[in-house]
């Protein structure tokens, strides 16, 4: 994948539905080009699809947070089974490094998700917590 695909993976992340021609004057590249080129990402599996964000799918959780666990010892499997019985967890995800668990939290305030963050943080085993609120959603998946 050389720069002009990067560019254009780019291009189609911001505006997936912008034509061949306004591609290309973003790119100086001929339409053609473009063409071929999203055809040959396509095929090799670069680019899997293409999804719309709705705002209905932004909208129902005005307040949204990843929160980043840190569990002591063996706990992961009984810490899952709480977070996945509230019902702001939206999404559970094992990850390596510092964290072990990555949360995404949803909930219609402030003071909800600062309840759920709370309750998170006193299940026995969780050692360390970092939580980010998320602003905006560019793209989210189907």
């Amino acid at each position: 994948m050389d720069k002009i695909d990067q560019r254009l993976i780019s291009a189609l992340r911001h505006n997936a539905r912008a034509s061949l021609s306004e591609l290309a004057l973003e790119l100086g590249v001929s339409r053609t080009t473009v063409r071929s080129r999203i055809e040959r990402l396509q095929r090799s599996g670069d680019i899997v699809g293409f999804t719309v964000v709705l705002k209905s799918e932004t909208a129902r959780d005005p307040v949204r947070a990843l929160m980043m666990l840190g569990i002591e010892g063996r706990g992961t499997d009984r810490i899952l089974r709480q977070l996945n019985g509230l019902s702001a967890v939206r999404a559970t995800h094992s990850t390596n490094g510092r964290w072990d668990l990555i949360v995404e939290l949803g909930t219609t305030s402030l003071e909800e998700i600062d309840g759920v963050i709370s309750q998170i943080r006193r299940f026995d085993g969780v050692v360390s917590s970092e939580t980010n609120l998320l602003l905006s959603t560019r793209k989210a998946s189907a």
